[in-house]
């Protein structure tokens, strides 16, 4: 994802149940980052494509019911509100029912965590920083058992494991397969995964 300007003023911090009450009247998608409304604009078009790709992948070892793409929202920590929308997230079958009924798809940090959380690094150094620092802190503190780092620009995969209460760090590329702890059958290789399957 692509941060652009906040879309509130410096002054005007939300809370987090200001930030689910938010309505603008438009379809923009935000994050909400210590307390500031951040506009997610569309993807780079190679980086929807390895989203919808890796989806499918997913789809192979996973139920369909346990995958979201761009759809579900995680409160995570930080100084003030924080909310992320993760490009794809893998569901345990707690953190797929503590949402069932809910009006909006957020899990909120009184819910269970979901398993593992995908994001897919755009160009830019803030996004890199957003996405190997904040993010990955915020996501270890929520206890969320995966992290996965999508980087076109390296062409690698690093994939965080959940271990006494922070991330430890496997780096994948080349011909080598991502291996998962939470999805053991994976069996996709950084070279495939980059060529989307050709």
């Amino acid at each position: 994802m692509t941060m652009t300007q906040s879309a509130e003023p410096k002054s005007k911090l939300l809370t987090f149940e200001e930030y689910l009450a938010y309505d603008d009247g438009t379809d923009t998608q935000y994050e909400l980052v210590d307390g500031e409304l951040v506009e997610m604009p569309p993807e780079a078009p190679e980086n929807s494509e390895l989203a919808r790709f890796l989806l499918f992948e997913l789809a192979k070892h996973v139920s369909l019911t346990l995958l979201t793409h761009k759809d579900i929202e995680i409160e995570t920590i930080g100084r003030r509100a924080r909310c992320r929308l993760p490009d794809l997230m893998v569901h345990t079958e707690e953190s797929y029912t503590a949402l069932a009924g809910a009006t909006r798809g957020t899990i909120t940090r009184d819910m269970p965590p979901p398993a593992l959380v995908i994001e897919i690094v755009s160009p830019g150094s803030t996004n890199r920083a957003r996405d190997y620092r904040h993010k990955r802190t915020e996501y270890a503190a929520r206890g969320i058992s995966e992290y996965w780092i999508v980087d076109p620009e390296t062409r690698q995969v690093t994939v965080c494991k959940w271990v006494d209460g922070q991330y430890e760090d496997a780096i994948f590329s080349g011909g080598h397969r991502i291996e998962s702890e939470v999805i053991p059958s994976f069996d996709l290789t950084i070279d495939r995964l980059f060529a989307m399957g050709r």
